[in-house]
């Protein structure tokens, strides 16, 4: 049996659907393998963004700081 390919969005909808089903946010990161920090992390974007807030977000910077 082959195993089973996911996405790194596929995981985060499945962590936060299970956290809104009302399973614990210590329990749920132990078993993604993800800090609380983290956790907490994706399900407040969720919340404040919806769907889009669970693809990566680029860590470029948006504009170069000004040196004086």
């Amino acid at each position: 049996m082959p195993w089973e390919e996911t996405s790194v969005m596929e995981e985060r909808l499945r962590f936060v659907a299970r956290l809104l089903e009302g399973e614990g946010m210590s329990d749920m990161c132990r078993e993604f393998g993800i800090s609380r920090k983290t956790g907490y992390k994706i399900f407040n974007r969720y919340k404040d963004d919806g769907l889009e807030a669970l693809t990566d977000r680029s860590r470029r910077l948006e504009r170069l700081p000004v040196f004086k």
